[in-house]
């Protein structure tokens, strides 16, 4: 179906506007070469009627932001924009894994190593048995916005560091893993491992994911960058860019969700059973949500434009 006589962007989908942005730019191109052959004077009439009806299109349906626009991508946009970028928040979850299982691997075979990536103060506290989480409790409203700030600035970072051609993209979920790896060891030495899988499992099925799908937008800047296919690699670099805002502004609620739990729930005396029930039960929630709505494609679709 085309887009033609809807009168108006509000009624286009996102990849329409792209593809509608991509064929003005063509045909303003069209037009000044046209203009130049006086033997393609009809042409040129022809080209410069179609990119004023075009212009029309774009500006004629400009109206303000209301609140459903902000559910509406929320509710089926976000979803629907994950999904078709799935491999690539995929890719960012295989990049913190590797560092996570390499970190293990190097741990196990060297203790030292965990004194090197952690600080003093941390390894002292494991090495006592005790969690350094417990600080957490008595300032709870504090420490849960410290946290929902820095979840989200990780966040952030993720997904700008893409375009320095991925590498720190790349860099920030290697090294996530190969803290929580260290963690992972630490603990696991010092027979802590349920208090510390109990507490990163209420907040950190939310958490992480939505750190892997910044992860994943940072890698789409950095296709657009090193890949731009068949576009205009200005052309490639926006497209990539708008992919990645969205997915970037999906993933804040879903940190506030997390540090409300990390601050309120994971460092309390809750038994390790409710902390996991807790953690399934937002995971299941999780995927529920990003599985909703329609799957459309984000690619722009052939056989856009407003008629003659």
């Amino acid at each position: 179906m085309t887009a033609c006589g809807r009168g108006s962007v509000a009624a286009l989908t996102h990849s329409e506007v792209r593809e509608l942005a991509l064929l003005y730019r063509q045909t303003a191109a069209d037009l000044s070469t046209a203009r130049e052959d006086p033997a393609s004077a009809n042409i040129a009439h022809y080209l410069n009627d179609l990119l004023a009806r075009s212009h029309n299109l774009a500006y004629s349906g400009a109206v303000r932001s209301r609140p459903s626009g902000v559910l509406r991508f929320y509710a089926r946009e976000f979803p629907r924009i994950f999904r078709n970028t799935l491999p690539f928040s995929a890719a960012a979850f295989a990049l913190f894994v590797a560092g996570g299982l390499g970190a293990i691997a190097v741990a196990a075979a060297d203790p030292g190593f965990e004194r090197f990536i952690l600080n003093g103060r941390m390894m002292d506290t494991i090495e006592r048995r005790e969690m350094w989480t417990h600080g957490i409790v008595a300032v709870k409203p504090y420490a849960s916005t410290a946290i929902m700030t820095n979840n989200i600035s990780v966040s952030l970072a993720a997904c700008a560091m893409g375009m320095f051609a991925g590498v720190g993209t790349v860099y920030m979920m290697v090294f996530n893993g190969v803290l929580i790896g260290v963690v992972g060891a630490a603990c696991h030495r010092a027979g802590m491992s349920l208090q510390l899988w109990s507490f990163v499992a209420a907040h950190g099925t939310l958490e992480l994911p939505a750190i892997f799908i910044a992860g994943g937008a940072g890698l789409i800047l950095a296709r657009g960058i090193l890949a731009p296919g068949s576009l205009p690699r200005r052309d490639a670099i926006a497209n990539a860019g708008a992919t990645a805002i969205r997915l970037l502004l999906g993933v804040i609620p879903i940190l506030i969700v997390a540090g409300l739990i990390e601050g309120f729930i994971s460092p309390t005396a809750v038994s390790p059973a409710v902390k996991l029930m807790i953690g399934v039960a937002m995971f299941v929630l999780l995927v529920f949500y990003l599985s909703s709505g329609r799957t459309r494609d984000l690619e722009p679709k052939s056989g856009f434009c407003p008629s003659p």
